[in-house]
């Protein structure tokens, strides 16, 4: 099919679907590897494969809300979150959980940090029983599944409960990853990192990554591109040509999650017209879609530096 070479080989086989199909594979979640997004894979990646240290690394990646920071996580947690080990002696598969992505729990309490790991390990446990034994539970698995990571998605959750409480739990996860040896990372919008200031014990332990809004520069562009090779549109959209570009870019403010939905909605309107490519008429229709408000103001911190 050489007149869609400008989409990605595993979109091709969306190209011949219905127009109703196709704009129900618009809605779907889709991995773009941009430079950003991959610079924060290979950092995880990197501090996955060291050996396991008495004073494990820490993370936190924040960033302004739907900046695609779960997205990330996601991708990173699903390569490695099981494996499959060959016993040669035994003659068995043993199963270990390197990585165990979590949900922060809606407030700063231990008792629910314990139950939302244990949910990860399907076992049965009882969410009445006292604190003292859920934490056993959880730390005999994570020992068991060799778990060399945790990664604790909105962990501005947690700024929700009292002092003390934030206190605790800030205690539990050095404590954890002390007697395990396993890394902590948390992810949620700039105002996780105010936790990492209830002692200066965490702000040491914990190097923080920030996902910025985008620029309208060369690798907003190259995001751009990334786009029409994902988009199951049967024309080539010039989404990088300076006028389409900059409008996408101000309508969408520079937020990964709203650039993503503005996209989505021109390619459905693309779609149900028979235009069959995003053009700048159709972008300036959506100009109405509302950007993502959040904090701006953090220090960017250098991946490279991590």
């Amino acid at each position: 099919m050489k007149q869609y070479d400008h989409l990605a080989e595993h979109v091709l086989e969306s190209i011949v679907l219905s127009d109703a199909e196709r704009i129900n594979i618009l809605y779907e979640d889709r991995w773009i590897g941009y430079q950003k997004a991959i610079a924060v894979l290979n950092t995880l990646t990197d501090i996955l494969k060291r050996p396991r240290k008495l004073r494990p690394e820490c993370l936190l990646i924040v960033g302004d809300s739907n900046m695609g920071k779960t997205t990330i996580i996601h991708e990173f947690a699903k390569e490695y979150y099981t494996n499959r080990v060959d016993d040669m002696d035994m003659q068995l598969m043993s199963l270990t959980k390197p990585v165990i992505p979590i949900q922060a729990p809606a407030k700063a309490n231990v008792k629910d940090l314990y139950i939302n790991i244990l949910d990860h390990f399907f076992v049965p446990f009882r969410v009445t029983d006292p604190e003292s034994k859920l934490r056993y539970q959880a730390t005999h698995l994570l020992r068991k599944y060799e778990t060399k990571m945790l990664i604790i998605d909105e962990l501005h959750n947690c700024l929700s409960g009292s002092a003390r409480q934030r206190q605790e739990m800030m205690n539990t996860l050095k404590t954890l990853s002390n007697e395990l040896s396993i890394n902590i990372i948390g992810v949620g919008t700039r105002d996780a990192s105010l936790i990492l200031h209830t002692d200066t014990q965490y702000a040491s332990r914990f190097e923080v990554i920030d996902l910025p809004l985008w620029k309208l520069d060369a690798d907003f562009l190259r995001l751009l591109l990334s786009y029409v090779r994902l988009l199951p549109l049967k024309k080539l959209s010039n989404l990088a040509s300076q006028e389409i570009a900059t409008s996408l870019y101000e309508i969408s403010g520079g937020n990964f999650g709203d650039l993503n939905r503005l996209l989505v909605e021109c390619s459905k309107e693309a779609i149900l017209t028979g235009t069959e490519e995003i053009t700048l008429e159709i972008v300036k229709k959506f100009k109405w879609l509302k950007p993502t408000e959040g904090a701006r103001n953090i220090r960017t911190i250098q991946l490279n530096s991590i």
